[in-house]
């Protein structure tokens, strides 16, 4: 398999089930969502925020390519560093909903939740470390266009527009540009066989099943 047809193949998975063609985050853009359901959805997906540096630091762990780990470092340290880390960030977004962050660190989550956390953990973990860096991409490539249409669904329809709501997803808007396109490159270093490049692809699709998963959850219970 060449390069480009790797390539071609992996964002074609991404975009087929993309998180932006989700129904939650469609009707978010059109500004269909409640207030309610968008105070669950945030409650909901913090745990996703608060382990997302795990998979990094996992991945990180499986990796022999010094450079590819110290790509992955610059990512877990620009997650975790400082008192506004991401999961903080995700936590001043659900204040300015109107959550109280103690809402969100003691939910009850749901199983939809929990088993997209548990996909996305196996991924990272795997001793190939092909699938949590495809596992990665297929997160952060999509990141940047989501959280563009956050902000402005937020600020059109919700009347949500400070600095300390929206700054997770302004974070995310240049943050995992940059990312993704060294965890991009990364994989075409790393991925030299046929058999590495079809892990890749396997788990790119595991990885995007296991996001739109999390959303399944939230969209069925409050929106239904």
């Amino acid at each position: 398999m060449t390069e480009q047809a790797f390539l071609a193949q992996l964002n074609a998975i991404i975009e087929q089930s993309h998180l932006l063609k989700h129904p939650f985050y469609q009707m978010w853009n059109e500004g269909k969502l409640s207030l309610t359901m968008l105070q669950e959805y945030a409650k909901e997906y913090y745990l996703q925020v608060h382990h997302f540096p795990t998979y990094v630091s996992a991945t990180h762990a499986a990796c022999d390519d010094i450079n590819i780990r110290k790509m992955l470092l610059e990512n877990l340290i620009e997650e975790e560093r400082g008192n506004a880390h991401h999961p903080e960030l995700w936590l001043r977004f659900a204040e300015g909903l109107g959550v109280e962050r103690t809402e969100v660190l003691e939910r009850d989550y749901h199983e939809k939740t929990r088993e997209s956390v548990c996909a996305l953990k196996i991924l990272a973990r795997s001793e190939e470390p092909e699938k949590g860096l495809a596992a990665l991409y297929a997160y952060e490539s999509q990141i940047p266009e989501v959280s563009t249409t956050k902000i402005a669904g937020l600020q059109e329809f919700y009347g949500i527009d400070t600095d300390e709501a929206l700054s997770f997803f302004r974070v995310h808007e240049v943050a995992d540009e940059v990312h993704s396109q060294a965890t991009q490159a990364a994989l075409v270093q790393l991925c030299q066989t046929d058999e590495q490049k079809q892990h890749a692809l396997e788990s790119t699709q595991k990885a995007v099943d296991a996001l739109n998963l999390l959303l399944d959850g939230v969209y069925e219970t409050h929106c239904q």
